[in-house]
């Protein structure tokens, strides 16, 4: 299939999803780098109670599922959306090639779906961000990295 018609795919899921109200307009598809479908989500917030349950993140999970590995290297995020912040870091933790969208993050603020605080968030000092975060230094917690390192734990 085509990238054109991979998102095409990927716009029908959110709109039959979410006429059915298992949540946000928002599908995905996972395919391979010549057009083969490995898998497919669309947002399941509302019908899951799982605020994580984005298309995107949904369609990875399945994905990584059905290949048996959590290294999509070699396949195309199609959204019908821009990637949010949190399913644009699972497209890379995947280390998916690409990510083909159709609306933007702007289309979908104008809906109501606006991640702008997020975006800034991120470049935020930990003292000036709005949700509280604090670090608070453990040898235990540093204690199980290193042991991580030492056994030369995979990384992903």
């Amino acid at each position: 299939m085509s990238d054109p018609d991979l998102l095409a795919r990927a716009v029908e899921l959110s709109r039959v999803h979410s006429e059915a109200g298992e949540g946000g307009p928002f599908g995905a598809v996972v395919a391979t780098s010549d057009g083969r479908i490995v898998a497919e989500g669309w947002n399941q917030v509302l019908s899951h109670g799982d605020p994580t349950a984005h298309a995107e993140v949904v369609a990875i999970r399945r994905a990584a599922e059905a290949l048996g590995t959590h290294v999509l290297t070699g396949h195309v995020m199609y959204a019908s959306c821009e990637p949010c912040p949190m399913c644009l870091a699972a497209v890379a933790w995947a280390r998916m090639d690409r990510i083909v969208f159709a609306n933007s993050r702007h289309d979908a603020a104008r809906i109501g779906f606006d991640d702008a605080k997020i975006y800034e968030e991120i470049g935020r000092p930990l003292d000036q961000r709005w949700i509280a975060c604090e670090r608070v230094q453990m040898p235990e917690a540093e204690a199980v990295f290193d042991e991580w390192l030492a056994r030369n734990g995979t990384i992903y």
